[in-house]
C-alpha cells in the first residue's frame, strides 16, 4: 500500500440524477433558466418574483414533475431543524461515538437529534423504520456499519436529504454519494506490518461481522491480507468472531489451543478484551507468547492489563463531518468541503511484543 494515506474521506451531494429518481430543485432551475434561489422563492410563493419567471419556473415544474421534499422545505424553512440517526446499535463504540458526534455538531448549530434504531434488515422493519424517522421533516444520518444499515440506505427515498456513516468502500462510490468514512483497510495494514515487525512470522486476524454477507470481505480484512501478502507471509483464514467480548473470548480460547499462534489482530476492542481473558485463563502469555491487537481505541483499552495497542479511529468526527455535509446539502444546496479529521493511527501500548525467540524488527507504525 505503498504512498496510500489514512485518511477519512466525506463525498456528498443528492444522488445523481437518473431515470429513477424524482427531479431536484436544481434540475428544475436549470430547465427554466433560473437560480435554484428563484425556483425556491416560487414554490414558496414569494411576492417578490417577475409573473414571466414564475411561469418559466412552474412550467418547468410541471414538465419534470417536481415534487417538493417536505424534510428539505422543513429544514430550509427553519420549521424543522432537527436530524434523525438511524442506525442499529446505540451502545458499540464505534456506532456511540459517531452518533455523539453528531449530536455535538447539530447542538452547536440550534438543531436536535432524534435517534431510531433499526431492529433488523428485513425490508418491513427497515421500512417501518425510515417513516419513523422521516415523517416528522428533517434530515436523515444513516450509521450503516452493518447489514441493516445498508440496508436502510438502499430503501431512503431519493427526496430525503441524507448523509451516511459507512464502511470503507472496497472501489470509489459513485460520484455524489452522500458518505462518510474512515479509511480502515490502510489502518488494518498498518496494524499488521506492526506485528509482522516483531518478528511474528504471520497474524491471525479476528472479524467483526461486516456490512456484506460474505465473512471476511471487509476493508479490514483486506488491509490485513495486503500486509501479510507484501511481507510473504501465510494468510490464515480468518475468524468470524461478533461484536462482544464473550465473542472475543470463545474465539480467544481456540487460538489459545493452536501453538503456532503468536500474534492477533482483533476486528475491535472488545473482541481483544475477551481474547486476552481467554489467553489468561490458558496460561499463555501476552506479550510474551501471543501478541493480541485490537481496533478503535475505545475508551477501556488503555486501561487494561496489558494495555491494549489497538488502531485509534476518529468515529466522532465522523459523525460530526456527517452532520456538516447534511448541513450544508439542506441550507446552501451544495455539500460542504471535506471536513478533515485525524487519520488513523496505530497506538503501540503493552499487548504487543517481539516474538518469542524472534528479533525485533521495525513497529510499522505510522
Amino acid at each position: 500500500m505503498t504512498g496510500h494515506t489514512p485518511a477519512m474521506h466525506v463525498t456528498g451531494h443528492t444522488r445523481n440524477r437518473g431515470a429513477d429518481r424524482p427531479a431536484s430543485i436544481r434540475d428544475v432551475a436549470a430547465a427554466a433558466g433560473v437560480s435554484h434561489q428563484t425556483v425556491s422563492r416560487v414554490i414558496n410563493r414569494h411576492p417578490s418574483v417577475k409573473e414571466s419567471t414564475r411561469a418559466r419556473v412552474e412550467a418547468a415544474i410541471a414538465e419534470l414533475g417536481f415534487r417538493r421534499s417536505v424534510t428539505a422545505h422543513a429544514l430550509a424553512s427553519g420549521r424543522s431543524r432537527t436530524v434523525t440517526v438511524l442506525t442499529s446499535n446505540t451502545t458499540h463504540f464505534g456506532y456511540a461515538a459517531a452518533l455523539q458526534g453528531v449530536e455535538e455538531a447539530a447542538r452547536a448549530a440550534g438543531f436536535g437529534v432524534g435517534v431510531v434504531v433499526l431492529d433488523s434488515d428485513d425490508d418491513a422493519e427497515v421500512e417501518l423504520a425510515l417513516r419513523r424517522a422521516t415523517d416528522g421533516g428533517g434530515g436523515l444520518i444513516v450509521i450503516a456499519y452493518d447489514r441493516p444499515g445498508v440496508r436502510a440506505l438502499e430503501l431512503v427515498p431519493d427526496n430525503v436529504p441524507l448523509v451516511a456513516a459507512v464502511e470503507t468502500p472496497a472501489e470509489p462510490p459513485p460520484e455524489g454519494s452522500p458518505w462518510v468514512w474512515t479509511d480502515d483497510r490502510a489502518a488494518a495494514h498498518a496494524a499488521t506490518r506492526h506485528l509482522l515487525g516483531l518478528g511474528h512470522p504471520t497474524v491471525h486476524y479476528l472479524a467483526i461481522p461486516s456490512s456484506t454477507r460474505a465473512p471476511g470481505t471487509s476493508q479490514r480484512a483486506a488491509g490485513w491480507r495486503d500486509a501479510l501478502r507484501e511481507a510473504g507471509a501465510p494468510v490464515p483464514e480468518p475468524l468470524s468472531g461478533g461484536w462482544e467480548p464473550a465473542d472475543g473470548h470463545a474465539a480467544g480460547a481456540r487460538l489459545a489451543r493452536d501453538p503456532e499462534v503468536s500474534a492477533v489482530l482483533c476486528g475491535n476492542d472488545d473482541l481483544a478484551l475477551g481474547v486476552l481473558r481467554a489467553l489468561r485463563e490458558a496460561g499463555r502469555d501476552v506479550p510474551g507468547e501471543i501478541s493480541v491487537a485490537g481496533f478503535d481505541d475505545a475508551p477501556h483499552s488503555a486501561f487494561l492489563s496489558p494495555a491494549l495497542t489497538t488502531v485509534r479511529l476518529d468515529f466522532g468526527g465522523v459523525g460530526r463531518a456527517c452532520f456538516a455535509l447534511l448541513h450544508g446539502l439542506v441550507e446552501q444546496g451544495d455539500p460542504v468541503a471535506p471536513h478533515p479529521v485525524a487519520a488513523p493511527r496505530l497506538i503501540v501500548r503493552e499487548s504487543t511484543g517481539p516474538a518469542a525467540g524472534g528479533p525485533a524488527g521495525p513497529t510499522g507504525a505510522p
